[in-house]
């Protein structure tokens, strides 16, 4: 059984109500029930956690080295600025996936630049909330084919 984890960022708990133009209607819990609703299909155990706080993020990688098999982020801001995650990815070695719920690469100029993107597997964005499962099926595909 794979163990999975998706690990938000900030502003990510305020899905739902922060600028529903640009994230949509379905909320940070919805996403949650979503990735779980997954784990038959993806025979995989996955884990979701949310924080606003660079260090909580960090220490959650961290914390995947040997206990999960890949990580699926939505990294919010943090994307755009933090060598500390990136860092904190590439030391844990685990396949990792880049989401967005929204299209970064249209978005503000300071947007498209992608610190998490360099240590990534691949990345998936503008597909809405629907990019989450996405992903997951991508890095469970990813792990199985190994």
């Amino acid at each position: 059984m794979l163990r999975l984890l998706v690990l938000n960022g900030p502003n990510l708990n305020l899905l739902g109500t922060r600028q529903p133009e640009v994230y949509g209607a379905t909320t940070l819990a919805e996403v949650d029930a979503m990735c779980k609703a997954l784990e038959p299909e993806l025979e995989a155990e996955i884990t979701c956690i949310q924080s606003n706080h660079e260090g909580v993020l960090i220490d959650e990688i961290h914390a995947c080295r040997g206990t999960r098999d890949g990580i699926v982020i939505n990294a919010g801001a943090y994307t755009h600025t933090s060598l500390a995650i990136m860092d904190a990815i590439a030391s844990v070695a685990l396949p990792v996936v880049e989401l967005h719920v929204s299209n970064i690469h249209a978005r503000e100029e300071f947007r498209h630049k992608s610190y998490i993107g360099r240590v990534a597997l691949g990345q998936i964005c503008g597909f809405g909330t629907a990019g989450y499962p996405l992903a997951l099926r991508a890095l469970a595909g990813h792990l199985r084919s190994k």
